[in-house]
């Protein structure tokens, strides 16, 4: 019987281990199932991010005329915060865990991306300016170079934002309140006039109040600038920004009537001097002073702000009949038109709405003409409006089209490479092709458009806040190489003898220095861990720029370690404290895996992209002088090399690598084209250069990729670590409160 028991015991132990055996099979298995599930999913994601960023280059949409994002990819982590962050959808997307601007065209300006960065690896700025002169050249006080005492605020500066524009006006205001004031008993001059009464001169207004300025603001038209030519009932964005005198303005949007509304109370309550109606005709500078010109009355004052906005006159499409009572540049009210054919001319954001804004009125008939083969700028709701609008068959859009004469009962356009003529009955037009900035008008009044490139934004904070955490922890370890040293013989000491040491009662773990270096650690966990709500975006916890929290993150991670340390008085037991320790290390080093070391290979990565990139702009350019005698060919070259630059690379690089014989087939089949199309040996050479850059870099950027997607494990590691960490310090606590009296030497 013994001998039966022992033997159905060894039974049911080797069955618990099989069974424990199996458990932890199905675990593994089920973990590599989620992994790769996880990872094709996000290489699909990626392979249409990178797509859409070919498209846009394609439409001319991956970069804007004004403001949009700066990627620095050297020094970006991949965490994801700047494209939740933006509200324009599309502007920015993740390929191989970096940040990439896709449709920098729809970059508006709110910048929220480069506050959400935490590394300060994006800055929203300037275009390339190496092709413009209608950016105007400023100090960082806003005052035009060259023209002391004139300052520029608004969408003429370059920057179209409503918040930026208040954010501007204000400053001027501010720095005019800082200089020397025009004698109270001098009536025949004022601190400051404003030119424009738009978002930038009402708060530079309101600022000026603030100040005690003596101060008058000038418009052609009405207060609220171009806001007030808005049509109705359209969404401003305006995102949460303080209006000096007003208080913050704290919703996400606000209509045009009521932002309309708010800043005619404001003005009203503030007794503002507006002086509606009045053109501004150029300014001249008499010693100090200027002398601002108006068709009306001439004004001197020490400062001037001229806050004019970029789009002045409407521009004309120069076509026979423009001058017809029929034709409009702007649309009020799209509840006016009903039973109409109405003809839309333009692409922008601005005729889109107007369109879509007339088409859901009754009885109209809207024909929309856009002289480009697709739209490119279009925010993505725009886009998404009109192409639902297009396909329900609400309104037609002619691409490719232009106006050639306007007539009292119809339009004529030409469409389409051939210029067919388009006779269209027609009742109203309304043309959207922008407006002609008042840039000769800025330039006789001292305005330079001269810009240095480097005097432009750049990603100043890149850096700074990396070195604040670093030097803050490597003064706190030097500090604690000092208390170690002066305590040396306590801490150089077998633990078994440290009861007998005089210092023991100060420095153990649980009475005096040594408790409190424990406690001290607690609490720097507690604020480290404070930087995940931080960054979350659906906390409200914005006190402070993220990466200022970023840089506390690295510094009281490492401090905390530290600190802990001598809490254990350097020598960690076996006990829950001593793992939390350990895992405090781990997780300090994954930490600086993702932060600094990480970054490398998706850098690289995207370094292979972007060389896809000039290939492709390449092959364009060559093409481009084929397309007028071998124009199938230089069709077929250029999707035979998208081909080559997408074609298996998103199945890891074993896909890659069976891909290469496909690349082969491809690259000698363009050279018999090629041949076939008698292309000079010039060209072709050309040609299969181009196709073997772009192999090369394909090849090379999914490898980057597939040790990326295994690099990119810290971060589970990281999260995971973090965990285990905060469960084993609350245990350890918990162990501390209960256990104290009882193992007083215990860590």
């Amino acid at each position: 019987m013994p001998c039966d028991s022992h033997a159905q015991t060894g039974r049911y132990g080797d069955l618990r281990l099989s069974l424990s055996l199996l458990i932890a099979i199905a675990l593994l298995l089920a973990v590599a199932v989620g992994a790769l599930i996880v990872r094709r999913v996000g290489l699909a994601a990626q392979a249409e991010g990178l797509a859409e960023r070919y498209r846009a280059v394609d439409q001319g949409s991956a970069r804007a005329r004004l403001q949009h994002p700066v990627v620095d990819l050297a020094h970006c982590i991949g965490c994801g915060l700047c494209v939740e962050a933006c509200p324009e959808e599309g502007v920015l997307e993740m390929v191989h865990g970096q940040a990439l601007v896709v449709h920098g065209a729809r970059c508006v300006g709110h910048a929220r991306c480069a506050e959400a960065c935490p590394v300060g690896a994006l800055a929203v700025t300037l275009g390339d300016l190496s092709q413009r002169d209608d950016i105007p050249a400023l100090t960082p006080d806003l005052e035009a170079v060259g023209s002391p005492g004139l300052f520029l605020a608004g969408e003429v500066t370059g920057y179209a934002l409503i918040r930026t524009a208040i954010a501007q006006g204000s400053s001027v205001a501010d720095a005019v309140g800082r200089r020397p004031r025009v004698p109270e008993q001098d009536k025949s001059e004022l601190d400051l006039v404003i030119v424009g009464a738009g978002p930038a001169g009402l708060a530079c207004a309101l600022e000026a109040r603030r100040q005690g300025l003596r101060f008058v603001v000038l418009d052609q038209a009405t207060l609220g600038g171009t806001v007030a030519s808005y049509p109705r009932r359209k969404l401003v964005m305006t995102h949460p920004v303080d209006l000096p005198l007003a208080g913050r303005l704290d919703r996400p949007t606000y209509s045009k009537e009521e932002l309309m509304e708010l800043w005619e109370r404001v003005a009203a309550e503030q007794e503002l001097p507006i002086e509606t109606g009045t053109r501004f005709l150029g300014l001249e500078r008499h010693g100090d002073s200027y002398c601002v010109n108006t068709d009306g009355v001439q004004w001197r004052a020490r400062q001037v702000c001229l806050a004019l906005g970029r789009r002045g006159v409407p521009r004309k499409l120069g076509v026979p009949g423009e001058d017809l009572p029929k034709v409009a540049y702007s649309l009020l009210d799209a509840q006016s038109y009903r039973g109409r054919r109405i003809l839309v001319v333009g692409g922008g954001d601005s005729a889109i709405e107007a369109a879509l804004g007339l088409a859901e009125q009754e009885g109209n008939e809207v024909t929309l003409s856009y002289r480009k083969e697709c739209f490119f700028r279009l925010k993505a709701r725009n886009e998404a409006r009109i192409t639902q609008a297009i396909q329900a068959g609400r309104l037609v859009v002619l691409f490719s089209s232009q106006v050639r004469s306007i007539h009292a009962d119809h339009v004529e356009l030409t469409v389409g490479e051939e210029q067919t003529r388009l006779p269209l009955p027609n009742d109203e037009v309304f043309i959207f092709a922008g407006g002609e900035a008042p840039m000769e008008l800025l330039r006789r009044s001292g305005v330079s458009f001269d810009v240095d490139p480097h005097s432009l934004p750049e990603l100043a904070g890149r850096g700074k806040g990396l070195l604040a955490a670093l030097g803050s922890a490597l003064a706190l370890v030097m500090g604690a190489l000092a208390w170690v040293l002066i305590f040396r013989e306590y801490y150089m000491a077998a633990p078994a003898l440290r009861a007998s040491l005089p210092d023991h009662a100060l420095l153990r773990p649980s009475r005096g220095v040594g408790l409190a270096f424990g406690i001290a650690a607690a609490l720097l966990l507690v604020i480290n861990l404070s930087y995940l709500a931080r960054r979350s975006l659906r906390i409200p916890l914005a006190w402070g720029s993220l990466q200022r929290w970023m840089s506390a993150h690295v510094a009281t991670g490492i401090a905390c370690l530290v600190i802990a340390l001598l809490h254990s008085a350097l020598t960690p037991l076996q006990t829950v404290g001593g793992h939390a320790l350990w895992g405090l290390a781990l997780l300090v080093v994954t930490g600086a895996i993702g932060r600094y070391f990480y970054a490398y290979v998706p850098h690289a990565a995207n370094g292979r992209e972007l060389a896809l990139e000039e290939v492709r702009a390449r092959l364009r350019e060559i093409s481009a002088e084929w397309d007028r005698v071998h124009r199938g060919f230089a069709q077929a070259a250029r999707e035979e090399l998208d081909r080559l630059a997408l074609g298996g690379r998103w199945k890891g690089l074993l896909g890659a690598l069976a891909g290469l014989r496909e690349r082969r087939r491809i690259r000698r089949r363009l050279e018999q084209e090629a041949r076939r199309a008698d292309l000079s040996e010039d060209q072709l050479l050309a040609t299969l250069e181009l196709t073997r850059r772009a192999s090369r870099a394909a090849l090379a950027a999914a490898h980057y990729e597939e040790l990326r997607g295994l690099m990119a494990s810290w971060r589970y590691l990281h999260r995971w670590v973090a965990l285990a960490v905060v469960l084993l310090v609350a245990a350890h606590v918990v162990t501390a409160f209960r256990y104290a009296e009882l193992f007083g030497g215990g860590s």
